[in-house]
């Protein structure tokens, strides 16, 4: 479990985030754009701005910060990788873990030997899931990872993940805007508003009775969003 005792963020005089949160299996961090999401991102990998003031107490049976015990899967899989070199070469893990990644996630192991344009943004996606997962992290960061798929592409992945942190044992921080499409993926969510955490608890209990009017406003707006789409 990772306990961020607490998280501080501040910009000059003005404090953007102050919270705090337990990672016990796998966590949804929930907000809107603005809320601090991104920032707690950062803070955990240590890529803040340097004219941000970072006081960040947590306790953690790994490392923070370092190494390889956390992977990342930024929310644009085309930024993440190179479009000149083949995806081969931006791997670093032996052969045998590569395979067992992609088998994982359905990719054709012959997308190894393709470049990024090459590949669609599903794709694509499940590549950078595999990059993240290769050295077998102990937490795994994710960054609005769906919001740029269409609907079915982003249940497939949702599900994916959920097989994934099953079979990998690792714990997961979910960052997103989308409070409904952890539902069956994080078992605890946060609610995030201005910097500060207003509802928290089981995912399914704060779906089915939210208490804070933030937290309603979001599911409300979130299963408006899916029946417009349908």
């Amino acid at each position: 479990m990772v306990h961020v005792k607490r998280l501080h963020i501040a910009l000059e005089a003005k404090t953007l985030v102050d919270i705090e949160f337990c990672i016990s299996n796998s966590l949804a961090l929930i907000g809107q754009s603005g809320s601090g999401k991104s920032l707690t991102l950062k803070a955990l990998l240590g890529m803040l701005p340097q004219e941000m003031k970072c006081d960040l107490d947590s306790v953690s049976p790994y490392v923070l910060q370092a190494g390889k015990t956390i992977g990342f899967v930024p929310q644009n899989p085309f930024m993440a990788l190179s479009p000149l070199t083949k995806i081969r070469k931006q791997f670093f893990s032996k052969q045998e873990r590569i395979e067992e990644l992609f088998d994982a996630l359905g990719l054709d192991i012959a997308f190894l030997d393709r470049f990024a344009p090459e590949l669609s943004g599903g794709q694509l996606q499940r590549v950078v899931i595999a990059m993240a997962l290769e050295h077998y992290p102990k937490l795994l960061l994710l960054d609005e990872p769906t919001t740029a798929l269409d609907p079915q592409t982003k249940v497939v992945i949702m599900k994916l993940l959920k097989k994934l942190r099953n079979k990998e044992h690792f714990s997961m921080l979910f960052v997103t805007h989308d409070i409904v499409s952890v539902a069956d993926l994080c078992e605890e969510i946060c609610v995030l508003y201005d910097g500060k955490i207003v509802e928290r608890g089981k995912t399914q209990e704060v779906l089915a009775s939210p208490q804070e009017t933030y937290t309603k406003t979001l599911i409300e707006a979130n299963f408006a969003n899916r029946k417009f789409r349908e």
